[in-house]
């Protein structure tokens, strides 16, 4: 049997603004053992018998840092592979080409094992113990959801009726009165959003219930792009082709049409953490009630959700708030009312403002950014190079830039001219140049950029070559 882990790591999680963004999505928010929610779904799945590969379905521009992401933990070299979508199109396409990909390389009758990249799971032996009943199932054509046992009446999941392995029906995210009675039923769990099936099963319930949705992936993959190298695979879908996809959820799509579903029952301390209540409650709360991330001094103040990761948070007389503070932003709203934190997000992207896609620290391919100040025709960067890495051949319209070296050794193209710039030495480079920077060392490189112009766009950056393909010249 080839075991097949798909990890969906798609969404914003715009309950968790301004933690989650566009850019740095509810999956790699990291908790306080320093993982990621996207690191533990990838431990989660690395420790399951008989794994041959974990294959993650993402947005494209998400790729670099997902791959940094699994660096860190994949310390068994595990063979990753990733699908590369241009643009969201939900649950239905994501599980559609992971079948494709997964019918041609391991066979029709591999097991796809369907994960989230940002629930939690406390329970690593329950979840192997459901998993491995859940292959049993799929093994015999059934296509197999996760049914967790509810905690409590809660109304923001979709609920399963089931009679032992066998559903009854799904349910949608149901009011508070139905929810308690689901909730002191036997028979109601909650939907996971986790499946299990032979990949040959899915194929045929595409076919099925949604063909137009399994034929237009299917060309996808075959017009896609295909790298492989390292023990990595990159398909890159093509906008022009996956946009033709029908936006749909799997559930929608299959699931709740399909005659072969089953469901295992399991108790593994699962959560999907979509609210920032939810994300308090992974710490103890103090004698007051209040869960607490990061430097507050709280007087009398009770029931509130405390997060900062930038600077100090002080509360006096206040009950029954969420109050979040990063480096750019401030969130206070209360707790009744932290569902609605999704129309901020909702408004800040109708704006385009910033705060809605990026972070003031922006990962890269070749290391990261801060942007430390930014004022009228002048921005302030601190930048880190990965050792070995190297910033694309680019020029710039609108700006012109200066380079602080403060650690390591900079490698700098600046025209025609190739030099190195040490620490504590610096170098200007004019606007409409091309030039380069890159670390040749073993260790980080860490330097201030002065951008000065009358336009500091992230957009006004004309690339030349790149080691990352995000060059259209070379495209």
């Amino acid at each position: 049997m080839k075991l097949i882990a798909t990890i969906l790591c798609g969404g914003v999680g715009s309950r968790l603004w301004p933690i989650s963004r566009a850019l740095h999505p509810k999956p790699f928010i990291r908790l306080k053992d320093g993982q990621s929610l996207l690191q533990k779904a990838f431990l989660r799945a690395a420790q399951l018998s008989g794994l041959t590969e974990i294959l993650t379905v993402t947005n494209r521009d998400l790729f670099f840092k997902t791959e940094d992401e699994f660096r860190e933990v994949n310390l068994s070299k595990i063979p990753t592979s990733f699908i590369l979508e241009p643009f969201g199109r939900n649950t239905a396409a994501a599980i559609a080409t992971a079948s494709h990909y997964v019918t041609t390389k391991h066979g029709h009758d591999a097991i796809m094992l369907v994960l989230t990249a940002d629930h939690l799971i406390d329970d690593q032996g329950a979840f192997q113990d459901a998993i491995s009943k859940a292959i049993e199932l799929a093994t015999a054509g059934k296509l197999v959801t996760l049914g967790i046992k509810p905690k409590s009446p809660e109304t923001g999941y979709g609920y399963i009726e089931a009679d032992g392995n066998n559903v009854l029906r799904f349910v949608e995210k149901p009011p508070l009165k139905e929810a308690q009675e689901y909730f002191t039923s036997d028979q109601f769990l909650w939907n996971s959003g986790m499946f299990c099936f032979m990949a040959d099963t899915m194929q045929q319930q595409l076919e099925q219930h949604c063909p137009d949705i399994l034929a237009a992936t299917k060309n996808c993959i075959e017009q896609a792009l295909t790298t492989e190298g390292l023990g990595i695979t990159q398909i890159i879908l093509d906008a022009n082709e996956f946009k033709n996809v029908r936006d749909n959820s799997i559930d929608y799509a299959v699931m709740e049409k399909s005659n072969r579903m089953a469901v295992v029952p399991c108790d593994i301390g699962w959560s999907d953490i979509g609210s920032w209540s939810g994300f308090g409650k992974l710490s103890e709360p103090d004698a007051e009630g209040n869960h607490v991330q990061g430097d507050a001094l709280l007087h009398t103040t009770r029931n509130c959700t405390i997060y900062s990761n930038d600077g100090l948070i002080s509360t006096v007389g206040v009950d029954n708030l969420i109050v979040i503070k990063t480096p750019d932003a401030v969130l206070v709203v209360d707790k009744s009312r932290e569902q609605d934190v999704k129309h901020i997000y909702a408004e800040l992207a109708a704006r385009d403002h910033t705060s809605h896609k990026l972070h003031c620290t922006v990962h890269c391919p070749w290391g990261t950014y801060t942007v430390l100040e930014e004022g009228k025709n002048f921005k302030i960067k601190r930048i880190e190079v990965k050792p070995g890495a190297s910033l694309s051949l680019q020029m710039h319209h609108h700006r012109s830039e200066h380079w602080i070296v403060v650690s390591g050794t900079a490698e700098v193209t600046n025209g025609e001219q190739v030099f190195y710039v040490k620490t504590n030495e610096s170098t200007y480079i004019p606007a409409m140049h091309k030039h380069r920077l890159t670390n040749p060392g073993l260790i980080k490189l860490v330097m201030i950029e002065v951008q000065s112009g009358d336009y500091l766009g992230e957009d006004d950056i004309v690339r030349f070559k790149d080691n990352y393909g995000r060059c259209k010249q070379e495209n």
